[in-house]
């Protein structure tokens, strides 16, 4: 008589920790991450046109740097960026303009979603106060441990604390 085998157990189903990108859009763009291991890293990247460039080299550059994002982190899950309704100047508002449909063309090329968050929404929960200034956004997040270099990493990071706090604004 043959002994009954029992059957394997199951394999338990390890959970994905989804990629996120956080972006503050501007010359100047601020950008955090958490990816798939918990680790949030952080910075800055300059997309400030030599005088030799055209104005659509920023653009390039901008795709240019989602592409080696998105391969550094082997992948982004999802996209949140800080949704600016009002601009003080003319030109900041084209370069968001023109940064804001680079970034969503790619989205959409990569199968990414995105969501823009209202600046009000995320510095409310940042600091408390949705009209927070510069200098209380980046004390808020040296509060929460991190060391952001100038404002636009310090929103980088508020929106993506927001994000994952608030479950993307679902909690």
């Amino acid at each position: 008589m043959v002994p009954a085998t029992l059957p394997a157990p199951a394999a338990k189903a390890t959970p994905t920790i989804p990629t996120i990108l956080a972006l503050d859009l501007g010359t100047t763009t601020g950008w955090a991450i958490r990816n798939s291991r918990c680790r949030i890293v952080h910075g800055t990247a300059d997309f400030r046109p030599s005088r030799f460039e055209g104005g659509g080299m920023r653009y390039l550059r901008f795709g240019k740097w989602l592409e080696q994002t998105l391969e550094i982190t082997g992948g982004v899950d999802a996209v949140y960026y800080e949704a600016v309704r009002r601009h003080a100047g003319t030109d900041a508002s084209h370069v968001f303009g023109g940064l804001l449909a680079t970034l969503t063309a790619w989205c959409e090329e990569h199968g990414i979603p995105y969501s823009g968050v209202p600046v009000g929404t995320w510095k409310r929960h940042a600091c408390g106060k949705g009209n927070a200034s510069k200098d209380d956004v980046i004390a808020a997040m040296r509060a929460r441990g991190f060391e952001p270099a100038d404002d636009n990493e310090a929103d980088a990071i508020a929106i993506l604390l927001w994000t994952l706090e608030t479950n993307g604004g679902m909690a």
